[in-house]
């Protein structure tokens, strides 16, 4: 008899030993009772058993420019689309330097500047008020897309906006995923639509580099089933998913977007959510290969970056002269707890780039809003950390510091 087999004689034999009569299985008492009852996996909150290192880093090594950050919106828009220049001011600049000083924040690059008088409203309250903490992106003016002379009405927009101040152009993913001919029901407009080709050259011709977002995680173009590994956050927002609709595929967007930059080489692209395609760094590396003029940041990406520490770290050694810092943040981002502006979120993009601290939250959130994982350090050399912090985004943005 084997010691399997001992053991199981041995449990058997106890049983019998404790039934009340014969051939009776026992009772379990109250404390021995399993307890069986439904969870929703919205209140599941599990504590890690680990014990591991907790280090805090409250603030960066080097100096930070934080090129991706949504300070304002457009007052009135529609899928994506700004239908008025106005701007929604989110935090004045004071609350914002208040945080910027006790993080080792340098600069904050407000991507959504918006156009019109709403980029000269933003550049004045905060660019020309406080010169050097804040650098303003202005946006098209999709609102006009149906005018006859767009192409050419948009160039002289971002000409107007050079001369206002804006150091570049952003590109939500409003175009690509929501821009259609008529707004609202039309054919979707394609990124590397011929009609904006004056404006990336503008872009070029002034020197303005392109923060283009053109993607979503690609979760987000497959089924909302129990396969989805962000079931819960599509759940919570149906609709985020492309999937089932006239949308295109992630890789038609890519690919879009890669034949627009091979036709404008003297525009530089900063593609942003780490070239949205943190999932996939082997096709990242193929297009920063590709593209001498692109370039990413990591914005509201280190969950996926610090899930896969070991191809990370060795994606930054290889692109150290070429990866931007981003946060995505904003201080107003109730459907985003992973982007609050905070000491903390910025302490965790610290702790993940300067530690090798392992199976840490990637956001300030109780529940991971993005997936359900924790995260490890990469641990970079300064050198690289220079480079990420600052030393990139002085390049791109062509700054005199």
């Amino acid at each position: 008899m084997n010691r399997r087999q001992l053991l199981y004689g041995a449990g058997i034999g106890l049983m019998s030993s404790v039934a009340t009569k014969a051939g009776e299985k026992p009772t379990p008492s109250k404390d021995e009772q399993p307890e069986h009852r439904a969870l929703r996996l919205s209140d599941y909150q599990p504590t890690s058993m680990l014990h591991v290192r907790e280090t805090r880093v409250e603030r960066a090594l080097y100096p930070v420019i934080d090129i991706h950050t949504h300070i304002t919106e457009s007052k009135k828009s529609v899928n994506g689309v700004d239908l008025a220049a106005e701007r929604n001011f989110y935090a004045s600049p004071n609350e914002l330097i208040e945080v910027m000083d006790r993080k080792n924040i340098r600069s904050m690059v407000n991507l959504t500047g918006g156009f019109g008088s709403g980029l000269t409203e933003t550049v004045e309250k905060y660019d020309k008020s406080y010169r050097d903490r804040f650098y303003t992106f202005t946006e098209p003016c999709y609102s006009r897309f149906l005018e006859p002379g767009y192409p050419d009405i948009q160039a002289q927009a971002i000409e107007q906006a050079h001369r206002e101040g804006a150091c570049g152009l952003k590109i939500l993913k409003t175009l690509g995923l929501y821009l259609r001919d008529n707004i609202t029901t039309g054919k979707l407009v394609k990124i590397d639509d011929p009609r904006f080709d004056p404006m990336w050259d503008a872009c070029g011709q002034f020197n303005m580099p392109v923060a283009i977002h053109i993607s979503d995680p690609i979760a987000f173009f497959t089924p909302t089933d129990r396969f989805n590994e962000r079931f819960e956050e599509l759940n919570n927002h149906p609709d985020w998913s492309y999937y089932g609709r006239d949308f295109p595929t992630n890789a038609e967007l890519i690919e879009a977007r890669n034949r627009m930059i091979t036709r404008h080489p003297k525009t530089r692209f900063i593609v942003l959510h780490v070239g949205n395609f943190a999932e996939n760094l082997d096709n990242v590396s193929e297009n920063l290969d590709r593209f001498a003029n692109m370039n990413v940041d990591i914005a509201a990406r280190i969950g996926e970056l610090g899930r896969q520490p070991r191809t990370a770290r060795a994606f930054f050694e290889r692109y150290q002269d070429r990866i931007l810092f981003g946060t995505d943040a904003t201080p107003h981002a109730d459907n985003y707890p992973q982007q609050v502006f905070s000491d903390e979120l910025y302490e965790i993009y610290y702790r993940f780039l300067e530690t090798d601290d392992e199976y840490f939250d990637y956001a300030p959130a109780k529940v991971p809003p993005q997936g359900r994982w924790r995260i490890y350090g990469l641990n970079l050399p300064a050198s690289i950390l220079r480079k990420v912090y600052n030393a990139n985004a002085v390049r791109e943005l062509r700054l005199s510091i």
